[in-house]
């Protein structure tokens, strides 16, 4: 989920990458797996010219469909996927450890990113952009009374026809549980099957959208009440109309990182420790938030960006209360469940 591929950059960021600034041939080369619209093409290419190294560079649309196309054979050196794709990844002997002492830039990562519980001891993840899960809402339509409601706004009749969903798995499961009072992360199939029945409640009287990244520029021209989105892309559509705004619940919401890691597989360690270092560079950070919209995890690029281009939106930020959660990695046979109820939801 979280962010899907808008095929309009990938396919500039795909032209530029082959372009290779001139160049056709390169000393190396790194295999880099990422989300989509997640990059600034320039930083890649400047890492090109700066170490003589051919990116080759592909993008996914979720975590599952990354880890499918990984143990499908795809050989890849550089990753980019969330905290409980890391956790899974560092179970099943997929990456390898960082070399920390190749990090020069490490000064700047946030603190409060790091020594997260799928890899407390930072041995297999170095961060990228963290964030929350929340809800965008037109001010002309929707009142800041009914918002009160927390998730439950999401099943208010006024809104009929005119709200977005994820169409995630974890992320509407996330809404549903949390509007609940219950966890995210619960393997309680009777509290699994209570947020099962929430969404197909929903799905039956509001008749919701399940979308995923165009909801973006729908939001941005104003065409629904309300939206499930990211922070990332919430700072993105408000930085463009200012009739929207962001609304993250009191029950609690998701708390996501994404990170860079290094593939099982990857030959050139020293050079893939190179492309991190440089992705996380005060400059290199700072051009990657502003192109994307995500709140970096580099704190001089984050103060740079909210006290210039994202100067008075809240979504450029994050909110870690007592109530808010990172989603774990599931059991195989928990997933099942999950997975089972979701197909049903979206069958509906």
């Amino acid at each position: 989920m979280k962010r899907y591929a808008k095929i309009m950059l990938c396919l500039a960021v795909v032209t530029t990458l082959m372009s290779g600034c001139g160049r056709s041939q390169y000393t190396h080369t790194l295999r880099v797996f990422n989300w989509g619209e997640y990059v600034d093409p320039d930083v890649i290419n400047g890492f090109q010219r700066e170490y003589d190294c051919k990116v080759v560079y592909e993008t996914f649309d979720s975590n599952e469909s990354m880890y499918t196309k990984l143990l499908g054979g795809n050989k890849y050196d550089i990753m980019v996927p969330s905290e409980y794709m890391i956790e899974r990844l560092i179970k099943e002997n997929l990456l390898q450890k960082i070399d920390w002492s190749m990090i020069t830039h490490k000064d700047s990562i946030d603190s409060k990113v790091l020594n997260q519980s799928f890899d407390k001891a930072n041995e297999y993840w170095v961060p990228y952009f963290y964030g929350n899960v929340g809800i965008v809402y037109d001010k002309t339509q929707v009142s800041e009374s009914d918002l009160n409601a927390g998730w439950e706004v999401l099943r208010n009749p006024k809104y009929k026809g005119n709200i977005y969903m994820y169409d995630s798995e974890r992320d509407s499961f996330m809404v549903a549980l949390k509007a609940l009072g219950y966890s995210m992360n619960t393997t309680d199939e009777k509290e699994i099957k209570e947020a099962y029945q929430w969404l197909i409640d929903q799905r039956k009287t509001m008749n919701p959208t399940y979308a995923g990244d165009d909801t973006i520029d729908a939001m941005k021209s104003g065409e629904k009440a309300m939206a499930v989105m990211y922070s990332g892309d919430a700072a993105a559509v408000m930085l463009e109309n200012p009739d929207m705004g962001f609304y993250m619940p009191n029950e609690g919401t998701n708390i996501w990182f994404d990170g860079f890691v290094v593939s099982r597989e990857c030959e050139d360690l020293k050079m893939a420790m190179n492309f991190i270092n440089y992705m996380i560079s005060d400059e290199n950070a700072l051009n990657n938030t502003l192109e994307v919209g995500y709140l970096t995890s580099n704190t001089v690029a984050a103060k740079e960006a909210s006290e210039g281009d994202f100067q008075g939106i809240n979504a450029y930020g994050i909110r870690m209360s007592q109530n808010d959660e990172v989603f774990a990695y599931q059991p195989q046979n928990i997933k099942e469940i999950y997975s089972d109820y979701w197909s049903k939801v979206k069958a509906q």
